[in-house]
């Protein structure tokens, strides 16, 4: 790690960070800054993060919120073991198999399944806070809120990412919503503060009654009629019987490192060990940073990892998944065949990776790739380097667009993370959890922690995780400068998404090789990421510039 610490800058820009006494980071300043004040009133990271996620939903209520999902990762500094808090978002009970298809068996169009009732699935975040608080935590369930309720009260000073939302996304937000963004029917303008009384009654609720109330109390008789009003199939059954689970991390090797990262029903972890595997063994670093050559790579790897996603990821519980093929060294290595430096190729699709998983064959059953683009990932660090890392989302921009009458908050619609196709591994099943490409990753050298990071972005998370890890670990690059190094992501086609700053000769070699270019760049994803130094215990801090986030380090 030495070469990696020589290289971090010494000034402090705002989304940067530099300390030793813990730190946090996450896409809002209010978050973040929150988070670091729990830490310096003796909290740890896990107390933290939840402060966080309760701050979040006020400064960030568009991208997650207390009707989210989401995965934690917890690093135990005492018992040197990796933990993941799960609280995913499942289909409820009435959920069927051809809720996205019309009567003539086609797909229904992604505005039109996402912002009705039926695509509100079972929210999972407020029980994993609870189940986090209870086992890792050190403060009781209401302080960690508190902080959140008195920036709800003060209200909000409205951003550029509120006023890109509402401007790419305002069609997506209800009759109920509307009155909150768009008063008077004119969208919130930049600089102005606003307050969300609703919301602010709703978590003062959620202090004196705990996580109860929204899942078995006033608030969950709420949330069910809003849900039944937009004709989903919500249950107050659905909420009463959601429970979060501890489960221990899916870990994977990178060269000298261990990564950490949420195991399935989550893909996302699973990508990232996937790919970083493919480029190790492709030598990816050996290509000049800004070469075509490493450009070609990563959308190979990212296409040849995404055709058996798409094929073998789905919930454990009601499908086999030949998890173990699939990461084994022996299937990897011929994935890797499909890889040329001459053209894009045409012939990648899914192996088989159940003779290398011990198991008998199965029938394979590719899906679709329909993920959100929207969600927050927020980090915290403690003094006794306790590390908490959080994604949680209400899936897309503004969730389904449905908010809670009287109580200020949006709803998910976590249900079209789930295949559209009846017939897909990740199509809709009752009580099933749909694939979730949330990807909060802890990094380790020598069995200590090194670097933390996450990021929002649907399918493209894992992608951004990676690409900034390989700009840190291989290429020694300055942790902030390596999240604003221009990410790119492809899926299994030809056309690639890219941020400004691809340098022309290499889109130019690539479009060659029959790759296509979207025209327009935007950002991909907003990483959060802590570097450690294990000798000094050095904290280092980036936020991405796509938002306006920023670590903070405890003084």
């Amino acid at each position: 790690m030495n070469h990696i610490w020589k290289n971090q800058k010494s000034e402090l820009h705002e989304q940067r960070a530099r300390g030793k006494n813990g730190m946090t980071a996450s896409a809002t300043k209010e978050s973040s800054t929150i988070g670091a004040e729990i830490l310096t009133n003796g909290g740890n990271a896990m107390d933290a993060v939840a402060a966080m996620q309760f701050a979040l939903a006020v400064s960030e209520p568009f991208n997650t919120g207390i009707a989210a999902s989401g995965f934690i990762l917890y690093y135990d500094a005492q018992k040197k073991k990796t933990f993941v808090i799960h609280g995913h978002s499942v289909a409820p009970k009435k959920a069927h198999k051809n809720i996205f298809v019309d009567e003539h068996q086609d797909i229904i169009p992604f505005l039109k399944r996402s912002t009705p009732g039926t695509a509100v699935a079972v929210p999972g975040i407020l029980k994993a806070i609870e189940k986090a608080l209870n086992e890792f935590g050190t403060m009781k369930w209401a302080d960690v809120i508190e902080p959140a309720v008195l920036l709800s009260k003060n209200g909000i000073n409205v951003n550029e990412t509120w006023v890109t939302g509402l401007e790419r996304f305002g069609n997506r937000i209800g009759k109920e919503g509307r009155k909150f963004f768009f008063p008077k029917n004119v969208p919130l303008v930049k600089g102005e503060t606003v307050v969300n009384n609703d919301l602010t009654q709703t978590l003062i609720l959620l202090q004196e009654k705990g996580a109860d109330t929204f899942y078995k109390g006033e608030l969950a008789d709420k949330i069910v009629e809003t849900v039944k009003a937009f004709n989903g199939f919500l249950s107050k059954q659905d909420l009463a019987s959601y429970q979060a689970v501890v489960t221990k991390a899916l870990s994977g090797t990178y060269g000298d490192y261990t990564v950490a990262v949420p195991p399935p029903p989550n893909a996302g972890g699973f990508a990232l060990l996937y790919m970083l595997k493919l480029a190790e063994k492709l030598h990816i670093s050996q290509f000049d940073l800004h070469s075509w050559q490493k450009y070609y790579l990563l959308a190979e790897i990212m296409r040849i990892m995404t055709a058996d996603k798409l094929a073998y990821m789905g919930d454990p519980a009601f499908y086999d998944i030949p998890l173990n093929g699939l990461l084994s060294e022996p299937y990897l290595k011929k994935r890797i065949e499909l890889v040329n430096f001459n053209f894009r190729n045409t012939a990648v699709s899914e192996g088989n990776p159940w003779k290398y998983d011990q198991k008998h064959a199965h029938e394979k059953k590719p899906g679709t790739d329909n993920a959100g683009p929207e969600t927050s990932h927020f980090i915290a660090i403690d003094q006794e380097g306790n590390i908490a890392a959080c994604t949680s989302s209400l899936e897309h921009f503004f969730g389904s667009g449905i908010m809670v009458p009287g109580y200020g908050f949006l709803l998910n619609n976590d249900m079209t993370d789930f295949d559209p196709d009846p017939a897909g591994i990740n199509s809709v099943e009752a009580g099933k959890y749909p694939v979730s490409m949330k990807t909060p990753t802890i990094v380790f050298k020598n069995q200590k922690p090194v670097l933390t990071l996450g990021s929002p972005g649907g399918p493209t998370i894992p992608a951004s995780v990676m690409q900034t890890m390989i700009h840190v670990l291989d290429y020694g690059m300055d942790l902030k400068d390596a999240i604003e190094e221009p990410r790119i992501y492809n899926s299994t086609g030809p056309l690639i998404w890219h941020e400004e700053g691809i340098p022309e000769t290499a889109r130019q070699k690539l479009e060659q090789m029959n790759y296509q270019f979207d025209s327009m760049a935007f950002s991909i994803g907003n990483v959060q990421a802590i570097l450690i130094n294990p000798e000094t215990g050095e904290l280092y801090g980036g936020s991405d510039s796509s938002r306006p986030g920023i670590p903070v380090a405890v003084k």
